[in-house]
């Protein structure tokens, strides 16, 4: 799913080409590069997160059991 920097990453683009503005089109690349970096690092610190919850959930569980 796309975030909110990508799609005006996107816009800027566009405009970029129609207007024929080499440096608007260069801005929204970037913007849309920096959007799909910044859903990358959540992603990962998501999958993390999980992870570390899951693995508290088991030693919880181990606890109970003693």
């Amino acid at each position: 799913m796309a975030n909110k920097d990508e799609v005006k990453g996107k816009v800027k683009e566009g405009l970029g080409k129609v207007t024929g503005d080499d440096s608007k089109e260069l801005e929204g690349k970037t913007q849309g590069l920096f959007g799909k970096a910044k859903e990358a690092v959540e992603d990962t610190v998501d999958s993390a997160a999980e992870k570390i919850n899951e693995g508290i959930d088991k030693l919880k569980d181990k606890r109970k059991e003693k």
